[in-house]
């Protein structure tokens, strides 16, 4: 299990400091050209037949602007590249084509059929990569939990939750789903996934507890996959720097489908021209030659993109500059506090100071401090009162023993800060005093309320203490 001391969950600053490294080629100028040139194709084919119902959905969506997540944008080109390899299948072709009379229809059929296999090809890179990458994102997570039975109990149950997702899928397509109904299905489990993470991510009371020294999950983790999908969160920042060429192909993409699917429905009356198949095979050639770029630029992009960064990194790149830093004298006998009121769980606290030190060695004391709404302190205890929930006793002896033996190891190896857990939440003593001639750290807020950073020289009758702090 990989340490998660002193780290907390990327920030859109860090992402964006990172990204500096990786520049996107921009796309072939030749995607806007070619995709208003073959909707006028589209659109001049309407002019001959107005559109069916579903014919016109399709239209409505290739006249939308595309979704704004980079994911929900791969899963929308996936879902129309099969639906055009599905109409570039030979059975789905028009009679003309199928059984060729004439060189032109001859020609035709040569066409389409190496389209097919451009967008085969393609199909099959962007199922790769996105099933790499969320095996990827998985083992990551994994890296940070347990590596015992716990870590074993996950991965099966995310092997039966995937099988069981699987099933719903074939289900589906058993009772005549057609494609858009299958997407639709696989983009809302997608969906599901997250509204999961984010509410185990979110979590309080005895179910976090549960969660985190239970089952083991850190709480940079749990602060991870609560905010890291979040609209303004850290992936905001792919979505603003790598968003609007992969929206350019997803409408491109879209125009591509339209107009083979109007073409399809309407060729016996308005045949193909030549100058149609001449833009329509350059529109193919562009969109997946590109698109198979871009895949391979954020593959790279996402596969070296870390999860956590120390808070150091993260104030240093949220502006905490030498300017950020103040000096404050802090005179024998006294003290010297900074409240801070948080409205929320989860937020992160960060402090970095030192004693600047004269002929004499000097310390001063530090410790955080939580003031709860009644203006009770929270104090230290040293007693840990551990209700375990009744389903651990109803396992057989040996694996009850094990289960109760892990738990008081778990609690052993946390040397700061200490639990008391009764019946109600967790109460934490943030940091404990101690002196220090310098000291930088962090922490993850466990309550809204109260926050007391508290500087101590009241031991020192003479000696005055001047720090920098920020």
């Amino acid at each position: 299990m990989a340490s998660t001391d002193g780290l907390m969950p990327i920030t859109r600053s860090f992402l964006a400091s990172y990204y500096d490294k990786y520049h996107l080629q921009p796309l072939s100028d030749d995607i806007p050209r070619l995709s208003s040139q073959i909707r006028g194709f589209a659109q001049d084919l309407l002019h001959e037949s107005p559109p069916t119902q579903g014919e016109s959905i399709l239209i409505q969506e290739a006249d939308s602007q595309p979704p704004h997540k980079i994911d929900e944008n791969m899963w929308k080109n996936r879902e129309n590249i099969e639906e055009i390899i599905f109409l570039l299948e030979r059975s789905r072709w028009p009679a003309a084509l199928q059984q060729p009379l004439t060189p032109e229809d001859s020609e035709l059929a040569n066409v389409f059929g190496q389209l097919k296999d451009k967008f085969e090809k393609t199909f099959s890179t962007l199922v790769s990569f996105q099933e790499k990458n969320s095996e990827r994102v998985f083992d990551i997570v994994m890296t940070y939990l347990p590596q015992d039975f716990r870590g074993k109990i996950i991965r099966q149950q995310r092997e039966r939750s995937e099988r069981n997702k699987q099933a719903a899928v074939d289900a589906l397509v058993s009772a005549g789903g057609t494609i858009r109904d299958r997407y639709a299905l696989l983009w809302k489990q997608q969906m599901d996934r997250r509204i999961q993470l984010a509410q185990l991510g979110s979590a309080t009371g005895v179910y976090k507890a549960l969660v985190k020294y239970l089952v083991g999950v850190p709480q940079v983790l749990l602060d991870f996959i609560q905010q890291i999908n979040d609209d303004d969160g850290p992936m905001e920042e792919p979505r603003s720097r790598y968003g609007p060429p992969l929206y350019s192909l997803t409408r491109m993409v879209l125009s591509i489908r339209l107009f083979v699917s109007l073409a399809w429905e309407r060729f016996e009356a308005c045949k193909l021209k030549r100058h149609q198949i001449t833009v329509l095979e350059e529109a193919a050639e562009v969109y997946t030659s590109e698109f198979v770029r871009f895949i391979s630029f954020i593959s790279e992009v996402f596969a070296n993109s870390p999860f956590f960064i120390s808070a150091e990194e993260s104030s240093a790149l949220d502006g905490g500059k030498n300017d950020d830093y103040k000096e404050i004298n802090v005179a024998a006998g006294k003290t010297y506090e900074v409240s801070l009121t948080v409205e929320s769980i989860n937020s992160y606290i960060a402090w970095d100071f030192s004693v600047i030190q004269g002929k004499m060695s000097m310390d001063i004391g530090f410790c955080v401090e939580y003031i709860n709404s009644a203006g009770e302190k929270i104090l230290p205890s040293s007693i840990l009162i551990l209700p375990l929930p009744s389903f651990f006793f109803l396992s057989p002896a040996p694996f009850s023993f094990r289960l109760s033996y892990l738990i008081v190891n778990v609690f052993d190896f946390i040397s700061c800060p200490v639990f008391r857990w009764g019946m109600g939440d967790i109460h934490q003593l943030i940091l404990p005093y101690k002196r220090y001639e310098s000291d930088q750290g962090n922490f993850c807020t466990c309550m809204a309320g109260n926050y007391k950073l508290l500087w101590d020289n009241s031991y020192s009758a003479f000696f005055k203490k001047v720090g920098s702090c920020s």
